[in-house]
């Protein structure tokens, strides 16, 4: 920052502190003009002062020149400006150094006191020279005494407070600028962190997308194929000796199928209708996280919405299916039975059906305990089964297992702000217990 406020930028290709050549040229112009009027100027100086006329002229010139110094050294401008007042010169020298002084950064104090110093030498030049004139003019004699102050103090303020104020404005709107400049920098950094941030919230949004449809298909999927994997191997052990059973049970394979392949289509449908994300580009940059994040949320509470979503209504109809296909399960449900909101019902009856499913996979024939319980603030579920009849033996329906049942149900309680714990019992069976807030 140079003394006139002005931002030194070397890259701009500037001679010495000019930040611009234009600048450069037009400091040496001016400087060029001052010091031809001092030159002239200093012709009568010296003959007031008894010296050769050459003299006068090379201290114009060098007084005249001290203007190209005005943006590095505004100060050292208007105190040769001072000093040469006595010599009657240097007007363009002062007016100009002093306009570069109001609009540099320096002191205000020191402004006001090299100003006053100009104003009163300029005073002091015009009130002995309005005597001069008064002396050797019989007009002037007869004006009166008025005059000399008149004349003084005005061209003394006409010399100086011009140019002191018009720097002061100029100063004052370069700062302006300057930090409107410095903010609107501050806003495009910020811009931008908002955009990268709005981007990574975007790509979190789509991985959560991810996980939540990966852990929906697995919920429709895996527990009404298990069902119908379950009861495919009891038709195919029944179908000569009981024709009766047989034909049962492939109704309720059909029904099952025909159940998961409903609910597969109305999870489609809503992920169809929730893929609308705008493209990078179509919006502003910092516009893509939140409308991730939105169409995240709106897919998320559809697919919670969705006609026939399960809910703990349900419960029993789940209960029911298992025991058709010949796990033997007992039902309890405690506290005065009342209406959640859908993501609560919906994660609730999913814990139960995953665990279900896990006895079916992994303790085929193990009688299952499933209980409910309503309280106050929370909704609790826990299903626990006995060890299987034949120890460490597998379904004989050979289910097979991705290890991802538990891990999605511990996802979907901690995301409702719930505990989750699951383990094995200590006579060999295995338990799932679940708690999720209702407020």
């Amino acid at each position: 920052m140079t003394t006139t406020g002005e931002v030194h930028r070397d890259a701009a290709g500037g001679p010495w502190w000019w930040e611009r050549r234009r600048s450069a040229v037009l400091d040496v112009g001016l400087a060029v003009v001052s010091a031809a009027e001092c030159a002239v100027e200093g012709v009568p100086f010296a003959h007031k002062a008894g010296l050769p006329a050459w003299v006068g002229i090379v201290f114009g010139v060098l007084t005249g020149s001290a203007l190209v110094l005005r943006r590095r050294w505004p100060i050292a401008v208007v105190l040769v400006s001072v000093a040469v007042t006595p010599a009657q010169m240097g007007v363009m020298l002062t007016v100009v150094g002093l306009y570069s002084l109001a609009a540099s950064e320096m002191p205000r104090r020191i402004i006001a006191a090299l100003a006053g110093m100009s104003f009163a030498g300029t005073l002091i030049v015009s009130v002995v020279r309005a005597q001069q004139d008064m002396v050797h003019s019989e007009k002037l004699l007869e004006v009166g005494g008025w005059f000399v102050p008149f004349v003084a103090i005005t061209t003394s303020l006409g010399v100086t407070a011009p140019p002191l104020l018009f720097g002061m404005y100029v100063g004052a709107r370069r700062r302006l600028m300057e930090s409107l400049t410095e903010r609107n920098e501050s806003l495009e950094r910020e811009l931008l962190l908002l955009a990268e941030r709005a981007e990574e919230r975007a790509e979190w949004a789509r991985g959560e997308e991810r996980t939540r449809i990966a852990r929906e298909m697995h919920d429709v999927v895996a527990h009404r194929v298990s069902l119908m994997v379950v009861h495919a191997a009891a038709l195919q052990a029944v179908a000569r000796k009981d024709p009766e059973k047989a034909v049962k049970n492939a109704a309720l394979v059909g029904d099952m199928g025909r159940q998961a392949l409903t609910e597969l289509r109305e999870m489609l449908g809503v992920l169809r209708a929730g893929d609308a994300v705008p493209e990078r580009g179509a919006v502003p940059l910092q516009a893509v996280g939140a409308a991730a994040a939105a169409a995240a949320a709106a897919s998320r509470a559809e697919v919670e919405d969705a006609e026939g979503g399960p809910c703990l209504a349900e419960l029993e109809e789940l209960v029911e299916q298992s025991r058709a296909a010949g796990m033997v399960v007992e039902l309890t449900v405690l506290g005065e039975e009342r209406a959640y909101g859908a993501a609560v019902e919906q994660t609730a009856y999913r814990v139960v059906q995953e665990a279900l499913t896990n006895v079916h996979k992994h303790a085929a024939g193990a009688k299952t305990y499933v209980r409910l319980a309503h309280r106050e603030a929370e909704v609790a579920m826990q299903v626990e089964n006995e060890p299987p009849p034949v120890p460490a033996a597998a379904s004989a329906a050979d289910l097979p297992s991705g290890g991802n049942g538990l891990v999605g149900m511990k996802e979907r309680v901690g995301g409702l702000g719930g505990v989750f714990v699951a383990g094995a019992t200590d006579v060999g069976g295995f338990r799932v217990s679940a708690v999720l807030p209702v407020g």
